[in-house]
């Protein structure tokens, strides 16, 4: 299925993970011997890179440098000590796909395995022989799968200004992929070759964030026990992505517009200035333009960022793409599991995904079809391998619709069924006579309340199932007044 080169300076681990990829249906390169694996990597394309981080000579940190500049796109795994974890994370700054601590349990090796072949399927077009993994709609822009209209122009302008050094802004709500097109703007640029690094501004408070972005010198503050470069000079050469940009705290956006201005820097503590070349993208989830007339964004630092604006439609507004991103999640979450073929799905189910608002966009869509593909049975996914609030959106004339199609037989496997929802006699499937804005708002609380529900009233948990920080859980809690109601905590 792929092409997968093992490297490390010991022959009985080379050998060990050799025999694992051979049992699923790889082609493993081995190589005890960084130099003579990077002798290889420059003639040669494999679909994956297996390396050790420490070894004598050319080490994992060599490796990934040189895959980065000739593999562009090709996924790197380190395999590295816990004693080694600081140099590990260092490592995934970089660009390394994933780390594995050693000694590594088997599944945990053969799941990083299959979801670093399917991204590097998915970005770069690879169909390795007898994989019958497809890319919909995906080619040069990433994992973004779309073909409606909104998402059509969204390639075309990604097309058009990939090439370009200009600063971006990337707005949407979340869950939409924002993080998707940065990094189709940067592996569809001439940087595509240097680091791409990826930062949530919402995710550190704010003295933390600051050394993360710029690097400290040592004793700079309790703690600081030697230098350390920042995200912008490890981006160096290639693409730095500031996402929640619209979380940062004032003082840092200050220091943030002076490093787009003048392309230096300076580390905390330090007196010197440090050159940097480094592409900025960056993302908000709440309409940054307003945050400047309320002063709690720079407006001179709204114009910095929005050199070119680009906005990623929640999926409310791309309904028609739902079928393909099924399909395409599908074929995702059902091949790990080691199945022949992704599960069908019955009409009702179908219907429910189709009519559903999806507050949380395509990754609440993913979250519930890897839900679906978990918990389905007969290669059958049903309305009850559906979250329940999901299901709940259909009303019941559809619901009897839908069962009296069910009966006739599953739909071919060749295109996913969605059965267009008959209108319901009796009342509609979503509130009327309220604004758009209420709608949305009572959508997200409800969603929010079943997820903390779900994490037993974890609310950290909840966020990260959401895929936003707690400080944002917090304030959509707050949102309206009132607060999802915690059970079974």
């Amino acid at each position: 299925m792929a092409r997968i080169l093992i490297i490390d300076d010991d022959p009985a681990m080379v050998q060990v993970i050799a025999d694992l990829c051979k049992e699923d249906g790889h082609t493993p390169i081995p190589y005890a011997s960084g130099q003579k694996a990077l002798d290889f990597m420059l003639g040669h394309s494999p679909q994956l890179i297996l390396t050790d981080l420490r070894m004598g000579g050319v080490n994992g940190m060599d490796i990934l440098r040189a895959a980065r500049l000739t593999l562009p796109g090709i996924p790197v795994i380190l395999l590295t000590a816990s004693r080694q974890l600081e140099s590990a994370l260092e490592a995934m700054r970089a660009g390394a796909f994933d780390y594995i601590l050693k000694p590594f349990n088997v599944e945990d090796l053969r799941l990083a395995v299959r979801r670093a072949l399917a991204v590097c399927v998915e970005l770069i077009g690879i169909q390795s022989a007898g994989s019958s993994f497809p890319s919909p709609a995906v080619d040069r822009f990433d994992r973004i799968v779309g073909k409606a209209p909104r998402m059509q122009e969204l390639f075309s302008l990604i097309d058009k200004v990939a090439s370009t050094d200009s600063t971006i802004l990337i707005a949407g709500e979340s869950g939409t992929g924002k993080e998707l097109v940065a990094r189709a703007l940067h592996f569809n640029s001439s940087r595509q070759g240097k680091p791409f690094v990826a930062v949530n501004c919402s995710a550190l408070p704010e003295n933390l964030l600051e050394s993360e972005l710029f690097g400290h010198k040592k004793g700079a503050f309790t703690g600081a026990v030697q230098d350390k470069i920042g995200l912008f000079e490890e981006a160096e050469g290639g693409t730095i992505f500031l996402d929640e940009i619209n979380s940062m705290a004032p003082l840092l956006q200050t220091k943030l517009l002076r490093v787009l201005q003048e392309r230096i820097l300076r580390r905390v503590g330090d007196n010197r200035s440090i050159p940097i070349h480094v592409r900025v993208l960056a993302a908000t989830n709440e309409p940054l333009f307003e945050k400047t007339r309320t002063g709690a964004f720079r407006e001179d630092l709204y114009y910095r960022l929005a050199v070119i604006p680009l906005e990623v439609p929640p999926l409310r507004e791309r309904s028609e793409d739902i079928p393909l991103l099924v399909e395409h999640f599908l074929q995702k979450h059902s091949r790990p599991s080691g199945a022949s073929m992704s599960p069908l799905i019955e009409p009702l189910a179908a219907a429910a995904l189709n009519k559903y608002f999806w507050p949380g966009n395509v990754r609440e869509l993913e979250n519930a079809v890897e839900r679906a593909c978990a918990l389905c049975e007969a290669g059958m996914i049903r309305v009850s391998d559906l979250p329940p609030h999901v299901v709940r959106c259909v009303p019941l004339g559809s619901r009897t619709h839908a069962q009296s199609v069910a009966a006739r037989g599953p739909h071919p496997r060749a295109k996913l069924a969605v059965v267009a929802p008959v209108p319901d006699p009796d009342g509609s499937a979503f509130p009327v006579g309220r604004s758009l804005a209420e709608f949305i708002a009572d959508q997200e609380r409800l969603f929010i309340e079943e997820t903390i529900r779900l994490n037993e009233g974890a609310r950290d948990r909840a966020a990260q199932m959401l895929g936003i920080s707690t400080a944002t859980l917090y304030r959509k809690m707050d949102s309206g007044g009132k607060r999802p109601k915690l059970r079974n905590r």
